[in-house]
């Protein structure tokens, strides 16, 4: 596990219905900002509001709900900042979805805090590991998995949009 401290005070994260409406917000937030990275730097545009609804139906995140998935909300002072999904593959191996800090809070080592619980709660499902797969336009997400012990791997999925795949191993919780 990383060796990032807890998220200290106004912050806090907690394990929240992805269909609640800050979650909701979030993975809105998520999905746009990547697809505006993807569409800006494939088309030099960026997204139109139909190709985020087109986005959301495609990708839905009815997975990260219990009993094989959740989806942590961390809130700085109350207020929603960020948002990290984990899922079960199988019985030893979980995903990192929809990991996401506002912009207003990123470089304060919120998402580490933050990947640091989402780590936590994937051990606390039963796994052993945990990947991932980002696209390679995303350096600072790469830079962040990097930090924190994850280790380029094969695909072991196939997405149109996915370019690298992580894995770190876990310690039992």
């Amino acid at each position: 596990m990383s060796d990032a401290v807890p998220l200290p005070p106004p912050w806090a994260v907690a394990v929240e219905p992805f269909h609640s409406p800050d979650a909701r917000a979030l993975l809105r937030e998520y999905y746009t900002e990547v697809a505006d990275r993807y569409f800006t730097l494939h088309q030099g545009r960026r997204s139109t509001p139909q190709e985020i609804e087109q986005g959301l139906a495609a990708y839905p995140a009815d997975h990260l709900a219990p009993p094989n998935g959740l989806l942590l909300v961390a809130r700085y002072d109350g207020t929603p900042a960020g948002c990290a999904g984990v899922r079960l593959l199988d019985p030893r191996t979980a995903e990192l979805k929809q990991m996401f800090l506002r912009a207003d809070r990123r470089g304060t080592g919120a998402a580490g805090g933050l990947l640091t619980a989402a780590e936590r709660a994937a051990a606390g499902l039963g796994a052993d590991r945990i990947r991932l797969d980002t696209r390679r336009d995303l350096v600072e997400a790469i830079a962040l998995y990097e930090r924190h012990g994850f280790v380029e791997i094969a695909p072991y999925h196939h997405d149109d949009y996915a370019e690298i795949y992580f894995e770190k191993r876990l310690p039992p919780p």
